[in-house]
């Protein structure tokens, strides 16, 4: 979904839509809820959208869905003002700036990127999710498995009883 800019109203604008985003975790259509405003070549962009994703948990390796809602405010300055700024350290508040060239601002790659950044490292169906067992490779949360109980070194056996 391409913005132009010069078609952005001296009031602003509310976007209120659903754009389909193509990646392999995004299963629906992500519902957004954008104010956009522009000040001289400064564009602001604020608001939320959210996206139900298909994942793969990272302890039982199972795909399952969730239902993900991202709150975004980012600000757009021409890429020729990034050659005028002279280096720095970037500052807390500058880590939502960004970077347009032309007349359009690709609003679909924004939400995409926020939405991948969003995805947890290691996704987990379940916060009790039991994962597979490294021996036979049973869902440990549908099946108990067969294997032997791993043997205690000796020498650690007396460290065991603090267990009990």
């Amino acid at each position: 979904m391409k913005l132009i800019i010069s078609e952005i109203p001296i009031e602003g604008l509310n976007l209120d839509t659903s754009i389909v985003c193509e990646s392999e975790s995004i299963i629906s259509p992500v519902n957004i809820h954008l104010r956009i405003d522009k000040a001289d070549t400064e564009i602001s962009i604020k608001g939320d959208f959210s996206a139900r994703l298909r994942l793969q948990c990272s302890r039982c390796l199972n795909e399952f869905e969730k239902e993900d809602y991202i709150h975004v405010d980012v600000v757009y300055h021409p890429l020729t003002e990034i050659a005028t700024v002279e280096k720095h350290e970037i500052k807390i508040d500058e880590l939502n700036t960004d970077f347009y060239s032309g007349d359009e601002l690709d609003i679909s790659a924004l939400i995409k990127e926020q939405i991948e950044l969003n995805i947890p490292m290691k996704p987990l169906c379940d916060e009790l999710c039991k994962g597979i067992c490294p021996g036979c490779g049973a869902d440990l949360n549908f099946q108990v498995c067969s294997c032997p109980k791993q043997k205690i070194d000796p020498r650690f056996a007396e460290l065991s009883k603090l267990l009990k």
